[in-house]
């Protein structure tokens, strides 16, 4: 596999951020967003597909912890 050009990358994260900015607008309900899915998936190589999703998901439980915060596994809140 080459590497993307410049092009290519702008092509790929521009259907990237359309496709994760209406997953957030439609509280995660992919198939509310499968065409903008479908292009971000045809746009970019598989691999950098596969990174992105993991990272959505990374970016999406750090926020989480965030928001949430953080409670051990096996604690409860009366301990």
């Amino acid at each position: 596999m080459s590497a993307p050009s410049a092009e290519e990358r702008r092509t790929c994260w521009g259907a990237r951020d359309a496709f994760w900015r209406c997953l957030d607008d439609n509280q995660e309900d992919r198939e509310r967003c499968a065409q903008l899915q479908k292009q971000f998936e045809s746009s970019c190589p598989a691999q950098w597909v596969k990174y992105f999703h993991k990272r959505r998901d990374f970016l999406k439980y750090k926020e989480k912890l965030l928001t949430d915060g953080y409670e051990p596994v096996g604690q409860s809140a009366e301990s």
